[in-house]
């Protein structure tokens, strides 16, 4: 447990040198952040307090909540929008007919804390690959550059070795690029993953919940049908059957607290917003990237951005003879270094280096 939250800890610390964008922070810190602290929230209320308290006559309690809580409890489906206290105990709480009337099994209720889990891994799976095949390239050119405390003298030899190192390995970075736009690919095909698990894991009830939610909170009272105790049920009920002293079946229909759903269903109202917030995000930083890559005149916006106090025309000199791995390069270190300092490594480029060479197409 404590080397959960140290893990955690380290993930709310700022990263001395900047290798990915915010888009791509969503994922592996703020995501992986709240699912780690959810399902510590679960397994606490889960192994800590009582997960599940059965009642029902003729039945030890200890017995009945051990069998309930592993062979799951159901509702019966055609009683989930019945009125509370006239129809029905509780939503999906009534009499059924073994074999006639429908019920759903809330088989994912001792799972939760695991599922929540398990995807805080996958979503810090794009960062670690990420990580991996960077090879802390971006760290090894800072050099430095990053310390407020650089003298002059060191800054000036800092910035000579960058301009050295783009003059050898100039038009060598597009893999480099490709790499990071996969892992970027990645993270949105894990959100949309994550997103279709959950919907099988909730056995097709995850889609709409949010939107469901959502109405919910908007309908008059007497109009209102609680999406999420279909899902996530506070009272379920549960059949235990044992033999009896004659040697036939007997059949004890229980009823059964489920005091986690009271958190699980807040938990996964917001995670079905944020999910859905992160895919759009995820989605908008591809399109944003893509044209990055099929735009030299996009690539000068943003460059010019980056480096407001330089020259029009050195930064032309920089797009025309740098390809997009080059480019991507720079606007890495761009977010390590100071302004200042970013200003001096372009005029640097532009004017020792590039200066009246032949425009390379790019």
């Amino acid at each position: 447990m404590l080397n959960v939250f140290g893990a955690v800890k380290d993930l709310l610390k700022l990263d001395a040198v900047c290798i990915d964008n915010n888009v791509f922070r969503l994922h592996y810190k703020a995501t992986v952040v709240m699912l780690v602290g959810f399902s510590l929230i679960v397994t606490a209320r889960q192994y800590v307090g009582d997960p599940i308290n059965c009642l029902v006559d003729g039945v030890p309690n200890k017995i009945m909540e051990s069998y309930c809580w592993i062979h799951s409890t159901f509702t019966v489906i055609k009683k989930v929008s019945g009125h509370v206290g006239k129809d029905v105990i509780q939503p999906g709480v009534a009499p059924f007919r073994q074999g006639e009337d429908i019920v759903k099994y809330h088989r994912y209720y001792q799972w939760v804390c695991f599922v929540l889990f398990f995807q805080a891994v996958c979503f810090y799976v794009p960062r670690y690959l990420w990580k991996f095949l960077e090879g802390g390239r971006i760290r090894a050119l800072v050099n430095g550059l990053n310390n407020v405390m650089i003298t002059e003298e060191q800054k000036a030899n800092a910035i000579k070795l960058l301009v050295d190192y783009f003059v050898v390995n100039l038009h060598s970075h597009n893999f480099y690029v490709i790499q990071f736009f996969l892992c970027e690919c990645l993270n949105l095909v894990n959100v949309v993953v994550q997103m279709l698990f959950l919907h099988y894991f909730f056995e097709g009830e995850f889609a709409r919940y949010g939107l469901d939610v959502f109405r919910f909170t908007t309908m008059e009272p007497n109009e209102r049908e609680d999406p999420m105790s279909r899902i996530f049920p506070k009272v379920a009920k549960c059949t235990f059957e044992k033999y009896g002293f004659s040697g036939t079946i007997q059949t004890f229909d229980g009823l059964c607290l489920l005091p986690l759903n009271i958190v699980n269903e807040k938990i996964y109202a917001f995670l079905w917003f944020w999910f859905l917030l992160v895919a759009v995000f995820s989605g908008i930083i591809l399109v944003y990237h893509a044209a990055l890559i099929i735009s030299i005149k996009f690539r000068l916006v943003v460059l010019k951005m980056k480096s407001r106090l330089s020259p029009r025309d050195e930064l032309i000199i920089i797009i025309e003879n740098f390809k997009m791995g080059d480019w991507f390069i720079l606007h890495q270190l761009s977010k390590n270094c100071e302004p200042r300092v970013f200003r001096e490594l372009v005029s640097n480029l532009a004017t020792t280096q590039f200066n009246g060479r032949e425009d390379v197409e790019i």
